[in-house]
């Protein structure tokens, strides 16, 4: 058993919009800017902050999901990617104690298994007093969770400021932080939250919230506290064991504007099983890689359905590969662009690759969100028939198959963690495997192997 002393700090909120991300990304990118080794991480299972973290800090962000993955591969993959880092700043997930059924993968709860002192960061506006108050509440909670101070945040004045910090003096919590409000430091959103830092010049963003944040929170407190904790103790220090026999295959992957959302350690989980992966740009390639498996993760496809549906020749090349019998496995907006058409929030058709006989229909409104459970009902790519994967839902189009659903191949039954509700989901049929499910590949090792074993068999069939 080996320990790993890794100094590391949680930031969390009493609740969503609290600007918590910008708070986080600042510090992430303001210790970086001391030349200090900043590893990200961010509780739950949100594929866009980690995208401002990793152009913070430098360094690959991770997602740390109790539902996607097992408390024991998080302790490892945490060790693992933050054990040569100078600090680990790990940003939360909704309010400290939230999360799905039960708080599964909540902030405390993560917070509570890797040992880690919690900051929490209070939207103070419209908010005098009380916000001492909130805090306090929030530290007596739950006695577990090693509620280190707070980051005031949205501050209208050095009056109000004033007067939080003495409410904050007398119950005895420390303020690490005091942010005042600038419009210029708000991260730029859309229909699913913040925009992707892939598709904007947020370099200059970062940097201008880095120069605010340096001069209004106590760096040299957050690391101090985040030095205090705890070591960590694991029995190895691979979060990788399982090595597997089949020869390497190449699995290409799309990864651009419209298809952005993959766990960097999911995509190691394929490499470390044989795979090869080549990243190619649906939206600015001719063609799909000369590969044996194809991966459409999620992203906006929705956002850039002209360009989507002008590129013919990608469109052409993944109907190719489809009716080849090239294990395709496809992800939310992967699956939307797989389908017939994709009808935008205007209500316009645009024609996708027309591999899945469904269109994706827009909606003004989130139409789910929420961890699931998948149930194979057939044989796929993935998982064999009864057997189940654990999943994650978010997304703002419905699907509309055709009139005779009875004959649509079904993928999977998904019930709903919250409420226990059950219904048909994805699409199943030969190698083609595709859903609006995201997956974490680490928590689900079996699933990755079975995806590169079919690519394998492809290799050999199409030699």
């Amino acid at each position: 058993m080996a320990e790993y002393k890794i100094p590391r700090i949680v930031l969390a909120a009493p609740q969503s919009s609290s600007g918590k991300t910008t708070v986080v990304t600042g510090i992430m990118a303001a210790l970086n800017n001391k030349s200090l080794q900043v590893q990200p991480f961010k509780i739950g299972p949100d594929y866009i902050d980690p995208s401002y973290h990793t152009l913070a800090a430098g360094r690959p962000g991770h997602n740390l999901d109790t539902w996607l993955v097992s408390n024991e591969k998080i302790s490892d993959l945490f060790i693992a990617a933050g054990r040569d880092a100078d600090i680990a700043v790990i940003e939360g997930v909704m309010g400290l104690y939230d999360g799905g059924r039960n708080g599964v993968s909540s902030t405390a709860e993560l917070a509570k298994s890797l040992k880690a002192p919690v900051v929490m960061v209070i939207n103070c506006r419209a908010m005098g007093e009380s916000a001492a108050a909130l805090a306090l509440g929030f530290k007596m909670y739950d006695r577990d969770v090693n509620f280190a101070g707070t980051i005031l945040n949205c501050l209208g004045s050095s009056t109000h400021e004033a007067m939080i910090r003495e409410a904050m003096m007398k119950l005895g919590i420390p303020v690490l932080g005091a942010v005042r409000r600038d419009e210029k430091m708000q991260m730029p959103e859309r229909h699913l939250g913040l925009t992707p830092a892939g598709e904007k010049d947020t370099a200059g963003k970062i940097t201008y919230i880095a120069e605010k944040i340096s001069t209004q929170i106590d760096l040299p407190a957050l690391l101090e506290i985040a030095r205090s904790a705890p070591p960590l103790t694991a029995e190895q220090n691979d979060i990788f064991p399982c090595r597997s026999e089949v020869p390497k295959v190449k699995i290409a992957v799309a990864r651009d504007k419209a298809f952005s959302f993959y766990y960097a350690a999911g995509l190691d989980v394929l490499r470390r099983l044989g795979a090869e992966i080549e990243f190619f740009s649906p939206l600015a390639d001719r063609k799909i890689p000369d590969c044996d498996a194809l991966i459409l993760g999620g992203g906006f496809p929705e956002l850039f359905v002209k360009e989507l549906s002008a590129n013919l020749s990608m469109l052409k090349s993944l109907r190719q590969a489809a009716d080849n019998d090239m294990p395709v496995y496809a992800e939310c907006g992967g699956y939307m662009y797989l389908m017939n058409n994709i009808v935008d929030f205007a209500g316009k058709i645009w024609k996708m690759a027309g591999v899945i006989p469904a269109e994706a229909v827009m909606q003004r409104k989130l139409q789910t969100v929420g961890y699931v459970t998948a149930q194979a009902l057939s044989d796929n790519s993935l998982v064999r028939r009864g057997e189940t994967i654990r999943g994650h839902e978010f997304h703002f189009s419905v699907q509309k198959t055709p009139a005779d659903t009875a004959a649509f191949p079904w993928a999977f039954i998904f019930t709903k963690n919250r409420t226990n509700s059950r219904y048909k989901a994805g699409y199943s049929k030969k190698n083609i495997i595709a859903s609006y499910l995201h997956l974490h590949f680490l928590g689900t090792m079996e699933a990755a192997k079975r995806f590169v074993q079919k690519a394998y068999e492809y290799k050999v069939k199409n030699k």
